[in-house]
């Protein structure tokens, strides 16, 4: 309920409107903001027609589609939404959910891991201004803890690296926050940019051969679980570029020999070894893999890289919405778990949630009374569940990625 007041506050209307359209949203549309939001936010898969009378469908608690609203009006309508109107209520999503308690803490601190993901749009080509481009990079930083994505971005393949992504991100992270890095991203740079503004890490250094940091392959040949080393200073065009001391930098290497045999090097800045000891590191980095299956998620259950516009406006939005539509899903997810008083064990099975959520959220996103309807479906998500078994390994078989350029979506 909270969320269908935030959706039709004055405040959400300013951050909403298009700065081409600074009067959108003020006149009684058949497709009004919060309408207009809510339907997106349902996680749209199929054609836009088909979506739109579901929803409306949905929404007068009918069995049969209802046409009330067109296509075209859908898409006259979104492209007066500002591109900053889905985000924004994310953030605002995300800093309830911390209030509520449903982000947990690894000895006090917030973990969040970040990675990138290719993107394979089912675009056609077109003409219209500002084409999206089918292949992309999507970036996300994401709370393990909650399954929750704290924030994503779109970028164009040739724009820039993850690791200066990563740096577009850093004013989303505190002093309380935990970072979770692949191996993609070491570099000194970005350890004495991370330990300039006082952000805690653990990143994965090692590599095969001669390549990475040499104090890394010092350290994997002494056979010492841990060991505090220090880092050549960032060369100065780095040091210029990304604003960071050039200074040598002392780290903390940690060594896991995960459950198949494989070592890996651990980099942290977190050097208290009582409150941080060296056997907690495995399970921690294990954490970040959580990530993966976000993305993995959104792209083959929300069908992520299915859109619903062929401009880039339409695409950042629908990526925007389908975040956040897992989100929605994963708090309510969580709330059937704990009122249900499942084990650790059980898992609430996320594809059935979005299933069982969908003919309640037009209602629920607008603030109709339907608290019976939700207990009911809260309960049914509660039974759906799976067994997680710890260390657990199942390695990808290498093979091409799946994701295909679609011209039509699922109907």
């Amino acid at each position: 309920m909270d969320l269908a007041v935030r959706l039709q506050s004055t405040e959400f209307l300013r951050i909403a409107r298009h700065a081409e359209h600074p009067t959108a949203f003020s006149r009684q549309r058949k497709l009004p903001l919060p309408t207009l939001v809510a339907l997106m936010l349902t996680g749209m898969r199929m054609s836009i027609q088909a979506e739109l009378d579901v929803f409306f469908g949905h929404l007068q608690n009918r069995s049969q589609l209802v046409r009330a609203v067109s296509e075209q009006a859908f898409a006259q309508a979104r492209a007066k939404l500002s591109l900053t109107a889905i985000p924004s209520l994310n953030d605002w999503l995300v800093v309830c959910a911390e209030q509520y308690g449903f982000v947990p803490r690894w000895c006090r601190l917030r973990l969040v891991a970040a990675d990138a993901s290719t993107m394979r749009f089912g675009l056609r080509a077109s003409h219209v201004k500002r084409a999206a481009l089918p292949d992309q990079i999507l970036f996300g930083l994401f709370l393990p803890g909650a399954e929750l994505m704290l924030a994503a971005s779109l970028h164009s393949i040739e724009e820039c690296g993850e690791r200066q992504m990563l740096v577009q991100h850093l004013d989303r992270l505190s002093p309380d926050d935990l970072l979770l890095l692949d191996r993609g991203y070491p570099s000194r740079w970005l350890v004495s940019l991370l330990k300039h503004q006082r952000i805690s890490f653990c990143m994965r250094v090692e590599k095969d051969g001669d390549g990475g940091f040499a104090c890394v392959r010092d350290f994997l040949r002494s056979g010492l679980i841990e060991q505090v080393v220090t880092l050549r200073a960032p060369d100065r065009r780095d040091a210029d570029d990304y604003e960071c001391p050039r200074e040598p930098q002392q780290v903390r290497l940690v060594r896991h020999v995960a459950s198949n045999g494989k070592v890996r090097v651990l980099m942290t800045n977190l050097f208290d070894t009582r409150r941080f000891p060296a056997s907690a590191f495995g399970d921690l980095y294990h954490r970040r893999w959580r990530i993966e299956e976000a993305f993995k998620r959104l792209k083959h259950r929300l069908n992520l890289e299915h859109v619903t516009g062929l401009s880039q406006q339409a695409v950042v939005q629908d990526v925007a919405a389908k975040i956040m539509c897992d989100n929605l899903q994963t708090l309510a997810s969580l709330t059937a778990h704990e009122q249900a008083a499942l084990r650790e064990v059980d898992r609430i099975n996320h594809a059935y949630a979005h299933t069982a959520l969908k003919p309640l959220m037009p209602a629920l996103l607008l603030g109709k009374q339907v608290a019976k309807r939700l207990r009911e479906v809260l309960s049914l998500i509660a039974k759906q569940t799976y067994l997680h078994r710890e260390n657990l390994s199942k390695p990808r078989k290498p093979k091409p990625k799946p994701h295909k350029y679609m011209a039509q979506k699922p109907c």
